[in-house]
């Protein structure tokens, strides 16, 4: 079964799924190991790798190169941040089949200008809504398998306001589109809204410390939400650590105590060194095998 077959089957389940960012393999494996069953990649985490703010600055390449690295690390179904699809119906077409040949489930395109920005940051430009709506229906078209989920973010309700981000995501669904991504509702009203007033499957975007209120997952997934994406916490946790591990480390100049030990083989692990290792002598024969043991 693809990636993207199992994401339809758990989009098919009752209940939300919530999948953590992930910004790079080691990040997408420990999603994995918590049990979680799917991740997002995060345009925002992939940035900052790169050295980057989120502001419209990663091309289209660096992005589906970092995508196809995660889906390659997991075996859990992967959706990608597609940006604003880098360009017009003709880059959403290759963009689409960038994402999907890497392996990836499936990917969000938004209707911002370019360059696009974080969503919730202030100051946001979007495109006409027939720019967009043609976008959407170019990725549709580009895919070379259903199961290949589109999925139309609009950031309309910073600019144009709630209701035209409602319609938005009502006439992408009629385009085609396989999921809404409206983002940023200010309020929890707003938040309950969305799947009540969208006539399709509803992503919510988790950003502690952004435009929208904090919320229990349960509570989101009893307002009908199908999928929860949860972009900064590992990010915002990494950061969080290592600056205090430095400050400890200049301050000391010792090694300072870690949030949880590990030995280097258990390090080692998460980047799969278990199935690696039982690779050094499948290949052998078996008086080979025990010449080398």
């Amino acid at each position: 079964m693809t990636q993207a077959a199992r994401f339809r089957e758990l989009l098919g389940r009752d209940g939300m799924i919530v999948a953590p960012g992930a910004y790079d393999c080691i990040t997408a494996r420990m999603i994995a190991r918590a049990g979680f069953d799917c991740v997002y990649m995060t345009g925002a985490g992939t940035a900052a790798t790169l050295g980057y703010p989120d502001f419209g600055l990663v091309t289209m390449t660096e992005m589906v190169d970092n995508a196809g690295r995660i889906a390659g690390a997991v075996e859990l179904p992967v959706i990608a941040d597609a940006d604003t699809g880098y360009g017009n119906e003709l880059n959403v077409s290759r963009t689409v089949r960038e994402y999907e040949g890497r392996g990836v489930a499936g990917i969000h395109i938004e209707d911002q200008g370019f360059p696009k920005k974080c969503g919730h940051l202030d100051d946001k430009e979007i495109v006409p809504r027939e720019d967009w709506l043609a976008k959407i229906r170019a990725a549709v078209a580009a895919r070379r398998s259903a199961d290949f989920a589109i999925i139309a973010r609009t950031d309309a309700r910073a600019v144009a306001g709630f209701d035209e981000a409602v319609a938005r995501g009502n006439a992408a669904l009629a385009a085609g589109a396989d999921m809404v991504f409206l983002e940023a509702p200010q309020t929890l009203e707003e938040v309950a809204a969305v799947p009540r007033l969208v006539n399709g499957p509803c992503l919510l975007n988790v950003v502690r410390g952004g435009k929208t209120p904090d919320l229990d997952f349960g509570e989101a997934e009893r307002m009908g939400y199908k999928l929860a994406i949860v972009p900064g916490l590992l990010m915002k946790s990494v950061v969080g650590i290592c600056e205090q591990a430095l400050a400890d480390l200049k301050a000391t100049r010792r090694h300072p105590p870690l949030v949880k030990e590990m030995t280097v083989r258990e390090v080692f692990q998460i980047s799969g060194a278990d199935e690696w290792d039982a690779l050094r002598t499948a290949f052998r024969t078996p008086e080979a095998k025990r010449a080398t043991e």
